[in-house]
């Protein structure tokens, strides 16, 4: 992600320059156009040939899209290169907003399958934290509600139904008043998990997907890294036929 990071630095900040420089060139053109209105027949024939007019419309709107595209793309690999630090040994301020959201940009060509997605957030300290560890779990907990919701429109009957992730954030006080902890929830409106099943879900090599579509390994990772290597809690409300609820409680150091 660091070694990708950097020719994109390059294309973006050139294509500012190509803007601007676009910009003038066609200034120049419309000052010829209002000095010599009458052009030569080679000229008018070339200017036919190329679509001149449309041309002089799309050429801005070519580079502009190209300009939102490549600093999406960075975004993108900027994230990437933050999810990657997951071998971190030293705890490090985490800003809990940017990791999500990070992880919703990674995760995003899933999430425009039609989920809308509901960010509750309320103002948080940071927490010191294995941020590449801790992205992990959020993208195993959105990917999870994502199949969730993707499940239940394959079998889904009702018209007024519509698939939502919501997540929700909040800061929480311990016993002296002092805030020493946030809570995370993501709550799908999915087909929710049998009862028969709930108290295996963070078990390792349990599995509630077809055969070759998960693994068993994504929620008891995550309950480890929450757990014990953070001291927090990892929990789990579900309804069949209404949804899920995962609550990662982290503390702040």
């Amino acid at each position: 992600a660091h070694e990708i990071l950097n020719p994109v630095n390059f294309i973006c900040g050139n294509l500012d320059y190509l803007s601007t420089y676009s910009q003038d060139l066609i200034q120049v053109l419309q000052a010829y156009e209002t000095e010599f209105p009458d052009a030569t027949p080679n000229i008018s024939q070339l200017k036919d040939d190329v679509e001149f007019n449309f041309l002089l419309q799309d050429f801005p709107k070519m580079i502009a899209s190209m300009q939102m595209g490549s600093e999406r793309l960075k975004k993108i690999i900027t994230a990437l290169r933050s999810f990657s630090h997951i071998d971190e040994t030293i705890k490090r301020p985490l800003d809990i907003h940017d990791s999500l959201d990070n992880t919703l940009l990674i995760l995003n060509a899933r999430i425009k399958m039609g989920i809308t997605v509901v960010k509750a957030y309320e103002p948080l300290p940071s927490v010191a934290c294995f941020s590449g560890q801790v992205s992990q779990v959020f993208t195993n907990l959105i990917g999870n509600a994502i199949d969730a919701l993707a499940e239940r429109a394959e079998a889904n009957a009702d018209p007024t139904w519509k698939p939502e992730l919501v997540i929700t954030t909040q800061a929480v006080a311990g016993g002296e008043g002092a805030i020493d902890r946030v809570i995370i929830t993501f709550q799908d409106n999915g087909m929710g998990i049998p009862l028969t099943i709930q108290s295996k879900i963070f078990d390792t090599f349990f599995t509630t997907k077809p055969v070759g579509k998960g693994t068993g390994f994504g929620l008891a990772i995550a309950r480890q890294i929450i757990v014990e290597k953070h001291g927090g809690e990892l929990t789990l409300t579900s309804t069949p036929g209404v949804g899920t609820t995962f609550t990662v409680s982290l503390p702040l150091t």
